[in-house]
């Protein structure tokens, strides 16, 4: 199965998972899906991520976190597509729902937070926003 844009896969897959009330999901492999998960994972709004493989195919489960049965994301929205690329300098960058949510940006040092973007004083193509 090809996808158009794995980023966009992967957020609809957790959204969904969340909607549905699921303890876990599954998504295929890559590096960057990886990546965006456990920054996901760390902020705290995914319980855990796990590298898997099964009849030669690798994919990652994620577990789904709840806080007294409500979704922990609240709101998870690709900002940059494939069509319409968004790019955001160190200075740039608002924060997201007064400081409730990030953003997570692809920048030279990796994948990271807006606020750790601010810190370092990198900045990149935004991803995604969560709340």
């Amino acid at each position: 199965m090809s996808y158009q844009d794995p980023i966009s896969d992967c957020l609809t897959r957790i959204r969904n998972g969340l909607l549905r009330g699921k303890k876990t999901i599954d998504s295929p492999f890559s590096k960057l899906r990886f990546e965006l998960v456990t920054l996901l994972v760390n902020e705290g709004y995914l319980k855990s991520v796990e590298r898997k493989t099964e009849e030669d195919k690798d994919y990652i489960q994620i577990s789904l976190k709840y806080n007294d049965s409500v979704p922990a994301i609240r709101e998870l929205k690709r900002i940059s597509k494939p069509s319409l690329r968004r790019y955001s300098g160190a200075q740039g960058l608002d924060a997201v729902k007064n400081g409730l949510g990030v953003y997570v940006l692809s920048t030279s040092q990796g994948l990271m937070t807006d606020k750790q973007a601010k810190k370092q004083n990198i900045g990149g193509e935004i991803l995604c926003e969560v709340f």
